[in-house]
């Protein structure tokens, strides 16, 4: 009699509520199963290969943790089992409102017992659905239950059982931020849902009610599910299992955005993910090869693990398709090798080296101030500037004399680049580096003549794509991100017969042996034109260079900026450059760039075998047969001896009238001033100035000056013994 009283009255409530409490917007939208499963995202965002392959997930949203949508079919029929028996048993019974749990509820209010409670599991779907009727601190209203109810009944009449349960698996919250069945199962038991047995469903389903229970809570509830599934026997290991089950619970959730085995085969790309991914973006098809990232990240972590013992720890892999700009490999750190591994290293700011002398020769050869047969000066300079002398000096700190433009290129000598930069003037140069994709943050002028040497700060990516254009006879365009994407109209930025004469020079072999020798990481079974470079104190070190159909490029150093110890480009970058290289053209024949118009084919000869007979490119105009030294324009004035930054001691064991130093330059019609005094200096067939000096202690400045006063290289050096006079 009271029990029936009870629902009576719950009855007339909710019917005087009805009118007042109902909201018309409840429901509204509830007709479409299918717009609700699209509209439920994974907190996670997926980056796939160009072949559809997954790379990587990557969480973007940060208020949950939920993975992608599970189909009912694809969860184990033990969850469901669980769920029902656990929350709803007469859930395929009743229209969304179980009335009669709704009376046994009431009664059990009304006499202070304890019961399960009347919420359906369809009714507390509608409470994930509806915004409103989520339920805050504390019990829901009597308003909020009616309208909770209210929904519940149009979710019935308008979808499945089985599209309610699925809704609800992948919907509900578990603890922390999970939410939905993927995701507890790939953190809490390291499987997809589908592989869940009797004992994981029931763990799971016992958190529902209580999310933050403790594990003997958990244990004592997942116990009574097994037993009204009727196996009470598996309560004999269950707590062994829940306590190994929270283990792994706290291991996940204490990683923030790691969904356990799922990133362990995603984990490819994180860096290119993180550029492309994001809360819009939640699925992107890329241009890269899941198979060439693996090799690239492989090989960059093998290399360095070798050079673990000389103070390096970080690298990057950029692989470009020449033809379309593609970006087919990414790889931004060397991972657990690394203390930084979240920098990208594809896009850091790093010093570049003499990998920009490529681009200084090139714009020299499309300005005819040289050929690749020009003979250059590789012996000391000094340059005035608005900060005083610049000194620049070659990697090996030894000096080659006379050597061809092919020989200078290809060896990597600094000196002749810098002579080449003050004819082009850094500015100009400066330009041309903007003009290939390279967002240098000062002016040429800031840079100065060290432009030369790759005093700039540039990235991994800017500088492959503009090698790139190298490979592409000059032509440029920005790189693409997907096979989707569509191309841009290409620039011809450097002229086509220079950027192929380049090219040439950076894939003779011969030509670089003067400082990387014959065989080196360099050499590759297909043709392929590389430089490489190192920045001050082997802080960075670059391997750049490309086939005819592709470009890489590598970066290894320290993305502290921390020293590398005796690790240059050759022996840092290059090997991994060969071995992505040698991947790329494994089952590829032998392909050679082909000249453009306007080159001639010339053998030439120097003066005094200076280098061997050899056939060489020139530019249409330019060719030569005969090259003689002595009328070579590219051989600079300059101070011979002393050298910048000597310092001479007098020997007490020889009389003093006896010890002179000779002072000699390179110069036809210049003068030498030692200490402001002009130096009356003899002239010789070879063109060199030579006067010997009487020495006396002190530091000393000596100058070259042309015929009409202007400084054409200048050097301090200092002269240490017994303290004399200097000579009237």
């Amino acid at each position: 009699m009271w029990r029936q009283a009870a629902l009576a009255c719950l009855y007339s409530q909710l019917c005087s509520l009805l009118p007042y409490a109902v909201n018309p917007a409840y429901g509204g939208e509830l007709s479409d199963f299918a717009r609700f499963k699209a509209a439920s995202l994974s907190s996670d965002a997926t980056l796939y290969d160009r072949n559809g392959q997954v790379l990587q997930r990557l969480r973007v949203d940060m208020q949950e943790r939920k993975l992608a949508w599970v189909r009912l079919e694809d969860i184990s029929p033990a969850v469901r089992n669980a769920l029902i028996a656990s929350e709803d048993k007469r859930f395929y019974e009743h229209s969304g409102v179980d009335w009669s749990a709704v009376a046994a509820s009431a009664w059990g209010n009304l006499w202070n017992t304890r019961t399960r409670g009347a919420s359906t599991i369809t009714m507390q779907l509608a409470g994930l659905l509806e915004q409103d009727l989520r339920r805050k601190a504390g019990s829901r209203s009597l308003a909020q239950k009616v309208n909770q109810a209210w929904v519940a009944q149009t979710l019935e009449r308008n979808w499945k059982k089985d599209q309610i349960l699925e809704a609800y698996l992948n919907l509900v919250p578990f603890r922390g931020e999970l939410v939905g069945i993927h995701a507890l199962s790939q953190v809490m038991f390291q499987k997809h849902p589908s592989g869940l047995d009797y004992i994981e469903a029931a763990i799971a389903v016992a958190l529902l009610r209580g999310p933050n229970a403790t594990e003997a809570k958990v244990t004592e509830r997942a116990c009574q599910i097994l037993r009204e599934q009727k196996q009470p026997g598996l309560c004999a290991n269950l707590e062994g299992q829940v306590r190994l089950a929270f283990a792994q619970l706290s291991r996940g959730l204490a990683v923030a955005g790691n969904f356990s085995n799922e990133t362990a085969v995603a984990n490819l790309a994180p860096h290119f993910a993180r550029k492309v991914l994001s809360l819009q973006q939640r699925e992107f098809r890329s241009s890269l090869s899941r198979s060439l990232q693996v090799y690239a990240r492989d090989s960059l972590v093998r290399h360095l693990s070798a050079l673990a013992d000389r103070n390096v720890e970080d690298g990057a892999v950029l692989v470009l398709d020449n033809a379309t700009g593609e970006i087919l490999a990414w790889v931004g750190s060397s991972g657990q090798l690394s203390d930084a591994s979240q920098v990208d290293g594809v896009q850091a700011l790093r010093q570049a080296g003499s990998t920009l002398k490529p681009f200084l020769y090139q714009m020299a050869l499309e300005n005819r101030l040289i050929t690749a047969a020009s003979v250059l000066d590789d012996t000391p300079v000094n340059l005035s500037t608005s900060n005083g002398l610049y000194i620049p000096q070659n990697y090996d700190k030894h000096f080659k004399g006379l050597v061809s433009a092919r020989t200078a290129l290809a060896s990597s000598l600094n000196i002749p680049a810098v002579r080449l930069l003050v004819s082009l003037q850094p500015e100009a140069f400066f330009q041309r580096l903007r003009a290939l994709g390279m967002d240098l943050r000062e002016s040429g002028s800031y840079y100065g003549y060290s432009l030369a040497l790759g005093s700039a700060d540039i990235s991994l990516l800017q500088l492959t794509n503009a090698y790139r254009a190298l490979a592409n006879q000059g032509s440029y365009t920005p790189v693409k991100w997907s096979v989707a994407e569509p191309g841009t109209a290409p620039t011809q930025v450097m002229q086509a017969g220079a950027s192929y004469i380049v090219s040439d020079i950076l894939s003779d072999r011969a030509a670089r042996s003067v400082t990387f020798g014959l065989e080196s990481a360099l050499s590759t079974r297909v043709w392929t034109a590389v430089k490489t470079g190192t920045s001050k104190d082997m802080r960075d070190n670059w391997c750049i260079g490309y086939s005819d159909r592709y470009t890489v490029g590598v970066w290894v150093g320290n993305a502290s900026g921390a020293p590398m110890w005796d690790v240059s480009g050759v022996t840092g970058a290059a090997p991994v450059w060969q071995d992505v290289m040698h991947y790329l053209h494994r089952s590829r024949p032998q392909r050679i760039i082909a000249p453009p118009n306007g080159l001639v084919r010339q053998t030439i000869r120097y003066d005094n075998a200076l280098e061997a007979e050899r056939s060489e490119w020139f530019l249409a105009g330019t060719a030569q047969s005969q090259i003689q030294l002595g009328t070579s324009h590219q051989i600079q004035p300059h101070i011979l001896y002393p050298k910048a930054g000597m310092i001479a001691a007098l020997d007490p064991d020889i009389p003093l009238e006896r010890q002179r130093i000779r002072i000699a330059a390179y110069s036809e019609r210049g003068m030498l001033v030692l200490d402001g005094k002009k130096l009356t200096a003899s002239l010789n067939p070879k063109k060199e100035l030579s006067y010997d000096w009487f020495p006396f202690p002190g530091r000393h400045v000596l100058s070259l000056l042309d015929a009409e006063g202007y400084l054409q290289d200048q050097i301090v050096f200092e002269v240490r013994g017994a303290q004399m006079k200097a000579p009237r």
